[in-house]
């Protein structure tokens, strides 16, 4: 069985004492073993502290751009390989495989872009100097620098790849070392990309270090220059927040959390119509892909009542089409959740929400017979359709995230009560509005953009081309108040924010102009 080792201070350590055992999502085969036991965090962080660091600054923003461009490109080498590590170990049909190995590789290739943009300097100036008196000597001038820590990166297992290279391409290119923690249930994609990366020597020494099991003590040698992100539940990014060095020192924090995120039909989208059939597509793919375990995933989806016969008809035909079961196959849509505890968790939400009122339209439990599967094997769910009576009838589906292929359908007769249940979320990732009816957008737009991080809007005009509200873009920003975290990453250059400084210049106009000369204006 392969051991998985962690990649700190330059070399793998392999883990001691108790392992956890990673499995095959459909055969409940053992495939792995990881422990982070016996990692010296104390040296991997001043590892990555003390070499990475200076590595990655000394470099301009083009020749770290080119690491990453050359990263992109070893992923997309190896896509077969490690789609093949997400089919087993996460339970990815080949298709949910392909989005999470080619989003990571766009990521990354993005940001290179972004690189080529930004050019040969060390040096980032925000916006024209301020004149500061009567006369021009006195100048004011605001410039990014990176900080001189390090970035702690726990992510999610849903997205062993993509979460590894979203956040490592922001902070790398901003001039931050990391130090990448997967979920160890899914972590053999990961750990394969850390491998090939460390093989080809596509990074500086130190810019990069990999953990395989849990982070021990290193997230309490956090502090005021280091920054953790972190993507999972809402209840550990609390934990994360709270840590007393964390607070004390000002340790920058960025969580994505949960999100009950929606999909909302307008009043004029008549069934037959490209509007109405891009809503019923987008809320059936969400429901499906990666068996539903994404965060950016339609949990609520409001239509107007005089809507709901038509859409539950749509939805339930195309969620009962949808084959179960082995997702090597090339006849299977849905696969697998990934672990066992996922598995009960799901099924023990779905039951939560049917005992407080809401109808189990279709689905609710486990697949009669997934596909190419040995009787009782693997950790199944079939696709779920929940319905309510009413906006408010089962509050708590405004409440509880069922993080698996489930949705629930909520009627709304009027645009102002279904903005409050919107909103009742208590701030999402995502929500998507499907309407030919500019007043009605507006109206939406304005009561509940300010509850979330990102709002998809869909139309005939865009139907054939839209881009579906799953999926996480490089140029936009990834993240939302309140539930979903408060934070926010990705957007472009929004994103090296995170990772930077801004620090305001004052004094003589042209030593201030002389010190920013090489830099590279933005803003």
């Amino acid at each position: 069985m392969e051991q998985l080792a962690s990649y700190v201070a330059g070399g793998w350590v392999e883990g001691t004492g108790k392992k956890a055992t990673l499995v095959n999502a459909t055969t409940e085969a053992p495939m792995a073993e990881a422990s982070s036991e016996g990692v010296d965090f104390g040296a991997a962080y001043a590892h990555a502290r003390d070499v990475g660091g200076p590595a990655l600054r000394a470099m301009t923003f083009k020749e770290r751009g080119a690491r990453l461009r050359a990263f992109s490109k070893l992923l997309h080498a190896s896509r077969d390989e490690l789609m093949g590590l997400g089919i087993a170990n996460a339970g990815n049909t080949r298709s949910d495989a392909k989005f999470d190995v080619d989003g990571a590789a766009m990521t990354l290739a993005a940001y290179a872009d972004v690189a080529d943009e930004l050019g040969e300097t060390h040096l980032l100036v925000d916006g024209e100097p301020i004149n500061l008196g009567r006369s021009s000597k006195l100048t004011g001038q605001h410039v990014w620098l990176p900080l001189q820590g390090v970035a702690v990166h726990v992510n999610a297992f849903n997205f062993p790849a993509w979460g590894l290279a979203e956040k490592a391409a922001v902070a790398l290119l901003a001039g931050v070392p990391v130090i990448s923690k997967p979920a160890t249930s899914t972590a053999l994609m990961a750990h394969r990309i850390m491998r090939l990366a460390v093989e080809q020597d596509i990074l500086p020494r130190g810019a990069l270090a990999f953990v395989a099991g849990g982070t021990g003590d290193l997230l309490s040698r956090l502090g005021g220059q280091d920054v953790l992100a972190f993507t999972g539940s809402g209840s550990t990014g609390a934990l994360f927040r709270g840590l007393a060095n964390v607070g004390s020192q000002s340790v920058r924090v960025n969580v994505e959390a949960d999100s009950l995120n929606a999909a909302i039909l307008g009043p004029d989208a008549e069934p037959g119509s490209e509007t109405f059939d891009l809503f019923v597509k987008d809320v059936a793919r969400d429901v499906t892909q990666k068996a539903g375990q994404k965060c950016t995933a339609i949990r609520r989806v409001f239509v107007p009542t005089s809507r709901l016969e038509a859409v539950r008809e749509a939805l339930v035909d195309r969620l009962t089409s949808a084959k179960v079961g082995d997702p090597s196959r090339d006849d299977v849509q849905v696969g697998p959740v990934a672990t066992k505890k996922q598995q009960e968790d799901v099924l023990a939400g779905i039951q939560r929400f049917a005992a407080a009122g809401a109808k189990i339209v279709v689905g609710g439990g486990l697949p009669a017979e997934p596909l190419g599967v040995e009787k009782g094997r693997g950790f199944f769910v079939a696709p779920t359709l929940l319905e309510c009576a009413s906006l408010s009838a089962v509050p708590l589906v405004h409440e509880h995230e069922v993080f698996g292929p489930c949705t629930t359908l909520l009627p709304y007769d009027d645009t102002a009560s279904m903005i409050a249940a919107v909103r009742a979320g208590g701030g999402g990732l995502v929500s998507s509005a499907y309407s030919d009816d500019k007043a009605f957008v507006r109206e939406l737009f304005l009561g509940v953009a300010s509850a979330l991080g990102r709002l998809v809007l869909g139309n005939e005009k865009i139907a054939a081309g839209a881009i579906p509200p799953g999926t996480v873009m490089a140029s936009l920003v990834h993240g939302g108040p309140g539930r979903a975290g408060g934070g926010e990453e990705l957007g472009g250059l929004r994103g090296l924010s995170l990772y930077l400084q801004r620090t305001a210049l004052q004094g003589y106009g042209p030593l201030v102009a002389s010190l920013v000369a090489d830099g590279k204006k933005i803003g």
